[in-house]
């Protein structure tokens, strides 16, 4: 009989969001896949959590596919963890969801701590409906995936990094207007938690002026939506009137 996958989000900040279900399912897993285990490390030691671990990121996840997907057939009970966050969330576990997916392989995802959904809360922007960007490409694509954007009617979620935030958000200003208003949400559940809002432009010198530091998320207004043009389609059937004083 087939193992299982669960993909367990760990704390962004406050190691007390970290829920007691998510501690239960790494201390029963057979193996923890771990993003960087000197950071889990930290974590599972904190909890008491001795479960054997696996470094599992981006450059070696296409080359341990096979071997976890096997183990997993095998029976194990794996667990997926990130340095912080939800894995899949701009980390790796995209890849191993999908293919435990085609191969029947039951996955569960607990809920847990991501840091776009409070950042977008706090912006006091729309948040009924939204479009998560995660990072935008560092070069090649960047201005056309912004360019793209431009039109975006609903609420934007980028993660940025302190060194390339204002870079971003004056980029983002010159396609977008630098009236659009925006919120940026730094160390989101840490002890320098804060959020800042304003426009394109009031972001740009703020943070010009105050360098930024720690995790980023920026939230970003979506463009208004163009009026509705409406079309007579009887138009064409009214009688025409010449000007009686061409």
């Amino acid at each position: 009989m087939a193992g299982k996958l669960y993909i367990v989000p760990t704390p962004v900040g406050n190691l007390l969001d970290f829920t007691p279900r998510a501690a239960d399912t790494l201390r029963h897993a057979d193996i923890i896949l771990a993003e960087d285990t000197r950071t889990s490390g930290v974590l599972m030691k904190h909890f008491g959590i001795d479960t054997p671990m696996r470094s599992h990121h981006k450059f070696n996840e296409h080359d341990q596919l096979h071997n976890v997907i096997n183990l997993l057939r095998g029976g194990a009970t794996i667990a997926l963890v990130s340095d912080a966050g939800t894995p899949a969330i701009s980390d790796p576990g995209f890849l191993l969801a999908r293919e435990c997916r085609r191969q029947g392989i039951q996955v569960e995802t607990l809920p847990g701590a991501t840091a776009f959904v409070p950042a977008l809360v706090n912006s006091g922007l729309p948040c009924d409906r939204f479009s998560f960007e995660g990072f935008l490409p560092q070069k090649k694509g960047r201005a056309t995936r912004i360019a793209e954007l431009a039109t975006e009617t609903r609420t934007m979620i980028f993660y940025e990094s302190p060194l390339r935030l204002v870079r971003t958000i004056t980029e983002l200003a010159q396609a977008f207007g630098p009236e659009r208003e925006a919120s940026v949400s730094r160390e989101i559940s840490k002890v320098h938690n804060s959020t800042v809002n304003g426009t394109l432009a009031q972001l740009a010198q703020h943070f010009t002026d105050n360098e930024p530091r720690g995790e980023i998320v920026l939230v970003v207004a979506g463009a208004q939506p163009k009026p509705a043009t409406k079309h007579d389609k009887y138009a064409h059937l009214k009688p025409h009137h010449p000007d009686p004083n061409p």
